[in-house]
């Protein structure tokens, strides 16, 4: 089967596949080859795909998933393959995200602070494959 990943920007990925593991809004789901068409918007979370022996990590924020005919397809804001996510940055960027919420400042956005702290974790986690 084949995915792209495809963001406003750039195409991320575009490489055939054996599987597919993602986050949908309703919770995690997998694709395999000869799977039903499938439709889910996304939520932030990690995309891992496995060819053959290889995986690779993918930190993607929302979007929709979309699975027909072999052929998947994540449309998304924003997707980072963990390869080229600097952990450094994104560690600091979860250490500000938990301070800003640990503040208690009622001028804080507290649904903004969330999610950059659930992107810093995703981004973390997809660069689990560098270790």
């Amino acid at each position: 089967m084949h995915l792209k990943i495809i963001t406003h920007e750039r195409v991320v990925f575009d490489e055939d596949v054996d599987e597919i593991y993602s986050k949908g809004v309703n919770g995690e789901f997998g694709i395999l080859k000869g799977h039903v068409p499938y439709m889910t918007p996304l939520d932030i979370g990690v995309t891992k795909v496995v060819q053959g022996k290889d995986t690779k990590l993918f930190a993607t924020m929302g979007g929709v998933f979309q699975f027909k005919d072999e052929e998947a397809l994540i449309l998304t804001e924003c997707a980072e393959c963990g390869d080229e996510i600097d952990k450094t940055r994104a560690e600091k960027a979860l250490e500000r995200a938990k301070a800003r919420l640990a503040e208690h400042d009622a001028q804080i956005d507290a649904k903004r602070a969330e999610a950059a702290l659930a992107r810093a974790m995703v981004r973390l986690k997809a660069t689990m494959n560098k270790d």
